[in-house]
């Protein structure tokens, strides 16, 4: 299924080519996360403002397959495609292929994770630092001095994106003398699944008053292990990103608060700058989509909703 998938995208950019528009490959670090759909909707978005563009979409199933992310990039530089969109699961691992496709005269734009050098032309993404930070600010006002021991659950560890995050968390928690640290060298994995079983040892092993999660993914995990241990509402949790299920827990007081990008704008934008790079206008090196702390007591407010639970039917058809 997954060769005749790829010979399907072979065969698309090709009659792409052949119609005279933009091909453009959309490589994000994984298909299954609530995140990358948001993201695909951008880039449908802006393709259909373009009018010219084709968005082919391919990533490996898993956040942890970086053999598979490289030979999609391959295979697109291989195709000739117009132009590549690629969030790189680790930022020292694309680098070459990223740097083979600019020497073919495929401009790439890179979002969501940053990547080592400056083959790219642009990178388009939240602040992770700056969000990272936001959430250890929030974490500290929610202990005191008689509650502030505080638990990281990393991600993964050549992952840019997040261990920004964990750092700006970091940087923010230690500003605050009444907290402690009592873990932060622990890691998720890239599944929920695994998520959840990081989780459960962790718990076991640590008391803690407060967790922070940097992605979807080690947030719902970890929801899950806290429901599991009878803790869910009793540890403060700050998590990322959004889904169904972290907007229930969100509601029901088990999460106490969610730093949300903006994925379908990520998408969106770095579609339109891509695009602009292939026409020959100079764009700009760092684009920031922004970032927002999300509580039981903004959930509501229409700007804020429509983070949580964006309606992306029109889009993904």
């Amino acid at each position: 299924m997954v060769r005749r998938n790829f010979l399907w995208l072979c065969l698309a950019a090709a009659c792409t080519k052949k119609s005279g528009k933009l091909a453009l490959a959309v490589i994000p670090k994984g298909t299954t996360h609530e995140f990358w759909k948001s993201v695909h909707a951008g880039t449908i978005k802006a393709a259909r403002e373009l009018g010219n563009v084709d968005i082919l979409w391919k990533g490996p199933l898993q956040e942890n397959d970086l053999k598979g992310q490289i030979d999609v990039v391959d295979g697109f530089v291989a195709q000739g495609v117009s132009g590549i969109l690629l969030a790189p699961l680790d930022d020292k691992g694309l680098v070459a292929p990223v740097k083979q496709a600019v020497a073919s005269k495929i401009p790439v734009v890179i979002f969501d994770s940053d990547l080592q050098g400056d083959a790219q032309a642009s990178y388009v993404a939240t602040d992770n630092f700056a969000a990272g930070k936001m959430a250890g600010e929030a974490m500290a006002k929610l202990l005191d001095k008689d509650h502030g021991k505080v638990i990281v659950l990393r991600y993964l560890e050549a992952s840019a994106s997040t261990r920004k995050r964990e750092a700006g968390f970091l940087e923010a928690i230690h500003q605050s003398p009444w907290v402690e640290v009592v873990s932060d060298n622990q890691y998720a994995g890239a599944t929920a699944e695994s998520a959840q079983k990081a989780s459960e040892n962790l718990l076991a092993a640590r008391s803690a008053h407060g967790i922070f999660c940097p992605n979807e993914s080690s947030t719902f995990g970890m929801l899950m292990a806290l429901r599991g241990a009878k803790l869910a509402g009793k540890v403060k949790l700050i998590g990322f990103d959004s889904s169904n299920a972290l907007v229930q827990g969100l509601r029901q007081g088990e999460i106490d608060g969610l730093v949300l990008q903006n994925p379908f704008d990520m998408g969106y934008r770095a579609t339109k700058t891509v695009a602009a790079c292939i026409h020959g206008t100079q764009v700009e090196k760092r684009i920031d989509t922004g970032a927002q702390l999300i509580t039981r007591e903004n959930m509501d407010l229409p700007a804020q909703k429509e983070l949580l639970s964006p309606n992306l039917s029109q889009w993904l058809e």
